[in-house]
């Protein structure tokens, strides 16, 4: 009998709300994303998910219009509301702002929020690069702003490539009352062999930091592809360097609906996951992520 699914990383979205899908196509880390430039609702990622097993989820914010983030938290809120998913919400608040204390509060006061994420990646590739700079994470207003996440019991999702690793874990060790949730595996996107050793390096770092977890979502974006051969290596890395306990699943759909549908991609992670115990494999499918958001 297979484990059941806790989705810690999916997003639905309204098309009129989310600026990055209006008005011309533009380069995307992902690639060419026609498909997605519509609503995808909680309907439609019901219908792809539950099927595969998955019995609760995460939400995680989608950059909606600059000032918008309450708002945000509050329809998504209400989508809960209505169908019994999500339940747990990671909204967005732009830690410098002088103001982040109040937008944590509303978005608080809004939702089940149980997180936060203000995307960090920067990358000497333009097509990679979200944030205006690779070391904002260092910045003594953001790190006044993560003193406001900690302050609440939020968690913070990090989102970092490995040239930025070192950075992440001093900040894990800066404040050892967060914790922080690593997406997407670290976004190993070098696969050459230096690009290999400097991704493991980096991970061994962030693995010596017991506040850091890690999710394992989002294998597909710089293959544009769900394979095993591919994911395999990405997984059992890292469920060894962490442990299982301090790993859990995401899906990151719809944006994984470009190349795959959501059944193959459990079946795809549930052959990564083949070699450990039924307990392991039920830790980083359900437990971790219902632990970290009180599900």
């Amino acid at each position: 009998m297979n484990e059941p699914i806790v989705d810690a990383h999916h997003h639905i979205w309204r098309l009129a709300a989310t600026p990055w899908l209006q008005g011309p196509p533009v380069p995307r880390i992902f690639g060419t994303y026609e498909p997605l430039r519509r609503d995808y609702t909680i309907d439609e990622y019901l219908a792809d998910a539950t099927p595969a097993g998955v019995v609760k989820s995460v939400f995680v914010q989608v950059n909606v219009a600059p000032g918008a983030e309450v708002d945000e938290v509050a329809w998504v809120q209400s989508v809960a509301d209505g169908s019994g998913f999500p339940h747990a919400i990671t909204g967005y608040a732009d830690l410098a702002a002088p103001d982040v204390a109040d937008v944590l509060d509303r978005e608080m006061a809004a939702g089940t929020l149980r997180a936060v994420r203000q995307q960090l990646h920067w990358h000497e590739k333009p097509l990679y690069r979200f944030a205006t700079r690779p070391d904002l994470m260092n910045d003594p207003a953001w790190r006044r702003g993560l003193g406001a996440v900690a302050a609440r019991g939020l968690l913070f999702e990090l989102q970092v490539f490995t040239s930025q690793m070192a950075d992440a874990a001093a900040l894990a060790r800066d404040f050892p009352g967060v914790t922080f949730v690593l997406m997407h595996a670290g976004m190993p996107e070098d696969r050459s062999e230096a690009g290999w050793a400097a991704w493991r390096a980096g991970m061994a770092g962030l693995a010596r930091c017991p506040n850091v977890m890690v999710k394992l979502s989002g294998l597909g974006t710089f293959d544009r592809a769900c394979s095993v051969e591919r994911w395999r290596p990405i997984v059992e890395e890292t469920v060894t360097m962490f442990g299982p306990t301090r790993c859990l699943f995401g899906s990151n759909f719809p944006i994984e609906k470009l190349w795959t549908d959501y059944a193959t991609l459990v079946a795809t992670m549930r052959r990564c996951l083949e070699g450990l115990s039924a307990a392991e494999r039920r830790a980083v499918l359900h437990d971790t992520a219902a632990r970290l958001y009180r599900l």
